[in-house]
């Protein structure tokens, strides 16, 4: 260093604190960020890898059918706050691996005004939930039910022929298919029409 020199020196330690700062920052900022991803991102990964029981979902059917049967159980049930009568036509079935197979659950509105719900779903054991494949299902979409309507709906699902190959499954004979169904918060209205705050109101 010059003594004759009169600008200041930037200090070593000075630049390790805003780098660290910075760092910290960035830091925070990511996982701030994944938070608010972390509930989309778990349902796709379940969705697509079957973890936690989660059934996949299929658009083709297999293309070949073992001998192998497992009985499918199905399991109806209502959340908390939600008037309906929920429950499967049939309570179990025997299904060869690979087969098509569709089943009904009839659900009934218990009021006397509309109300919309929507189904959760998972299988067990869940080590099951990766060759559990739903072609169609009332619970990908919202069930919007009118005051005392009784609705039926389908799942057409089929067992991967690939739990045959799966060692550990070998003594499995029993999957229980199990739905919740939940209300759906409606929004609350707003003023009418658009129209502003206080109209109408007599001056």
């Amino acid at each position: 260093m010059n003594p004759s020199d009169p600008r200041p020196r930037p200090s070593p330690v000075g630049k390790r604190d805003v780098l660290l700062a910075a760092a910290c920052g960035a830091f925070v900022a990511v996982m701030v960020g994944m938070s608010y991803a972390a509930v989309p991102l778990y349902s796709w990964f379940c969705r697509t890898t079957g973890f936690g029981g989660t059934p996949l979902v299929s658009h083709v059917a297999p293309t070949q059918v073992s001998d192998r049967k497992v009985t499918v159980r199905f399991d109806a049930n209502v959340g908390a706050g939600l008037p309906w009568r929920f429950e499967p036509e049939r309570r179990s079935i025997d299904v060869r691996l690979g087969e098509v197979v569709t089943i009904y659950y009839t659900v009934t509105n218990l009021t006397a005004r509309e109300i919309t719900g929507q189904a959760a779903y998972n299988v067990a054991p869940p080590t099951i939930g990766g060759y559990f494949d739903k072609i169609n299902c009332f619970c990908f979409s919202e069930q919007r039910l009118a005051p005392g309507e009784t609705r039926e709906m389908a799942v057409v699902f089929y067992v991967d022929p690939e739990l045959a190959k799966d060692s550990e499954q070998d003594d499995l004979n029993t999957i229980t298919l199990s739905y919740t169904f939940y209300p759906v918060r409606e929004p609350k209205a707003g003023v009418a029409d658009g129209a502003p705050a206080g109209a109408g109101k007599k001056i």
